[in-house]
């Protein structure tokens, strides 16, 4: 009878893509994958270490494994697992801990999953993680996460995740399609590219570090790519996207309009502390070409609070910069110290319940600008996939430029697009709509 394993990934889209990868390679193995709440041998945690609250919900996740299976072999792998492998491995119940290069030869660890009194730590020095492993997250039917880069060449004085990942390297253009034709294949009518700094891809391609492709290479050559409904770019520095890319995109029967890009902070004085490769005039010049050539395109903001230094004014500079810039919605992340980082030993430390006030803030303009862009789109004929998931009697989807949506429960229109019109937008925010009388898409 074969051994059963679970996976729990915490953290981003890449890690997402790289459980599954790795997941399925245990499944070569013999292995049979099922739920993370039901009874397995084995228990693989997939760690984030951007924030303080993904390190706490480890133990958590460790002792959820541990209920459902009290002898059960739990090993940790990822970003967290490469920064502080001492700490995991210290964590009761816990038996293995592979790092950034080792998680990928998880087979390789696991023939006897017999717990030991002491846990096994495998982790390389950061600079051993020099080589590419390509990955892809087929996660419900809908859509599927394609890893097209990895690892990170700046400096940012906040983020470990250079430290955690290694160098900037890229999957070569070769692999890359031959994994988003095997996603197409498998009826998935999305794909969400994915990696740490996408927009540096070509990097590392075969091993160097020139340029062997551009981003807008990888663009151009995924939209040609036969049977591939939706291309969906995740998160895109503002310096490396480029009017060329933007232009594409607009003219794309595949790339939705949809852009997702990181700013930080909205007053260039932090901008410098943080080491960001661009000041506000040139993210306020992104967003103004977008909107020229894509009026209805959606444009998401990561944004920091509470950063060291950041006084009342620096983010009244950044809470009026984003009030008046025309984006869609906001992804807020409250500052957290991370060992080795630069921000760590910086001066102005803001206090806790400063920080939160102002992601408070920030969540609330997020509300408020995600209403004002679904407003701006009611009336809208647009193109709706629909998700796999009963909620309360509703089917949800999102359309090309990401809309929210829902419908009467309907089993049949699963993994289906359809042509729709935004009616208006219900009590939880999200929008109802209706059909347009065109046949199935597909």
């Amino acid at each position: 009878m074969n051994k059963k394993v679970a996976f729990y990934t915490l953290g981003c889209k890449l890690n997402f893509s790289e459980t599954s990868t790795i997941a399925r390679s245990l499944v070569k193995e013999g292995f049979d994958r099922v739920g993370f709440d039901e009874m397995a041998d084995m228990y693989v945690i997939n760690t984030c270490s951007v924030t303080e609250n993904a390190d706490k919900k480890f133990k958590t996740i460790v002792k959820q494994a541990q209920k459902s299976n009290p002898q059960a072999f739990i090993a940790a792998i990822g970003c967290y697992a490469q920064l502080k492998p001492e700490e995991l491995i210290a964590v009761d119940g816990v038996d293995l801990v592979l790092g950034a290069t080792e998680k990928f030869n998880i087979a390789d660890y696991v023939n006897d999953l017999t717990k030991n009194d002491m846990g096994e730590v495998h982790s390389c020095e950061i600079q051993e993680a020099d080589f590419y492993v390509g990955s892809y997250a087929i996660g419900d039917r809908t859509r599927a996460f394609l890893k097209v880069q990895d690892g990170c060449d700046y400096k940012c004085t906040y983020c470990t995740i250079p430290l955690a990942r290694g160098i900037s390297r890229s999957d070569s253009l070769e692999n890359v399609l031959k994994n988003a034709e095997e996603i197409a294949a498998q009826d998935i009518k999305e794909i969400v590219l994915t990696g740490v700094n996408i927009g540096d891809y070509g990097k590392g391609e075969f091993g160097n570090k020139r340029h062997e492709h551009t981003f807008l290479d990888l663009v151009k050559a995924l939209d040609a790519v036969d049977g591939i409904h939706r291309l969906r770019i995740s998160s895109i520095e503002p310096n490396l996207l480029k009017n060329e890319t933007i232009d594409f995109v607009a003219q794309s029967e595949c790339f939705v309009p949809h852009f997702h890009i990181p700013l930080q902070s909205g007053s260039d004085a932090l901008l410098k502390l943080m080491k960001r490769r661009y000041l506000t005039d040139l993210y306020l010049d992104r967003v103004r070409k977008i909107r020229e050539v894509i009026p209805n395109c959606c444009i998401g903001v990561d944004v920091i609070v509470g950063f060291p230094g950041e006084t009342d004014e620096h983010f009244l500079e950044t809470y009026h910069f984003l009030n008046e810039l025309d984006i869609s919605y906001l992804h807020v992340f409250t500052y957290s110290e991370r060992d080795n980082t630069e921000a760590a030993n910086m001066d102005g430390v803001v206090p806790k319940k400063v920080r939160n006030k102002r992601s408070k803030m920030l969540r609330a303009l997020s509300v408020k600008k995600r209403r004002a862009f679904y407003e701006s789109q009611l009336g809208s004929e647009l193109e709706v996939l629909f998700e796999g998931e009963n909620k309360e009697g509703y089917i949800h989807g999102f359309t090309e430029n990401y809309v929210k949506v829902k419908t009467p429960w309907n089993p049949t229109l699963v993994n289906t697009l359809h042509k729709i019109k935004l009616k208006e937008i219900a009590e939880d925010g999200i929008v109802t709509m209706e059909f347009v009388n065109t046949p199935v898409i597909v």
